[in-house]
């Protein structure tokens, strides 16, 4: 390890908490997500979800056209998804862009890896564990925010935009398409890989798809995984 690197983690080494202090500003909820703002692709993009059992950072095609960037900057992606109904998800491929999160009095910039999905979701972004974790952030979803330092050692506070919030979520229930995770897997061991989504979430998994079992929940047909337990089937 390098003596600039070393001294970087001593700088980033830091705890980051929240205190009653950071309720201050929170409108009263039921459970809202966190929506922030960034800077991507040297534009402003609001409706980004932080979601902290995401594996992957998603950027959706919608997203991506209004930003104005070519194709031609993807790289291949083999890999597939499946929405909630088993039907096929398209992925355009992935690509890496240099990110901003501030606040106005902070900011940190790091090059985010993006996979570019042709879905229907209210948010723009999913920020998922990956950057979370490089970035060494914390979100708390009753205090709206998510705290980060700069590489100074500043501590960044990048609050949650409580009405995006709200009416992603809500419009996220009533087009039941919406994402609101990502769970990647490695391959099996015959190498073989594909995506379905499961409890609302993406994931990548090592088995055929047809490996299903169906369960009647409310009057309706819901197709699950056969390797899922009975308590994670439940």
């Amino acid at each position: 390890m390098s003596v600039e690197t070393q001294a970087e983690n001593e700088v980033l080494d830091v705890d980051l908490t929240f205190t009653k202090v950071d309720l201050r500003d929170v409108v009263p909820h039921d459970n809202d997500p966190v929506v922030i703002s960034v800077v991507t692709a040297v534009r402003k993009v609001h409706r980004v979800l932080v979601d902290q059992g995401s594996s992957a950072d998603v950027m959706f095609w919608s997203t991506f056209n209004k930003l104005q960037m070519s194709p031609d900057q993807f790289r291949p992606y083999t890999g597939f998804l499946y929405g909630f109904a088993g039907d096929q998800v398209e992925v355009r491929g992935h690509l890496e862009l240099r990110t901003t999160f501030t606040n106005g009095f902070a900011s940190r910039t790091e090059n985010i890896r993006y996979l570019v999905v042709n879905a229907i979701s209210a948010y723009n972004i999913l920020l998922g564990r990956p950057t979370l974790n490089r970035l060494r952030a914390v979100a708390s979803t009753r205090h709206m925010k998510m705290k980060l330092l700069d590489l100074s050692g500043k501590v960044i506070i990048i609050k949650s935009d409580q009405q995006e919030a709200k009416r992603c979520y809500e419009n996220n229930l009533k087009t039941k398409r919406g994402v609101f995770m990502v769970v990647e897997r490695p391959t099996s061991e015959n190498g073989r890989e594909g995506v379905s989504r499961t409890e609302g979430a993406w994931e990548r998994r090592p088995e055929p798809v047809r490996n299903i079992v169906g369960r009647q929940i409310g009057g309706r047909m819901f197709k699950l995984g056969k390797s899922l337990d009975q308590t994670e089937q439940d």
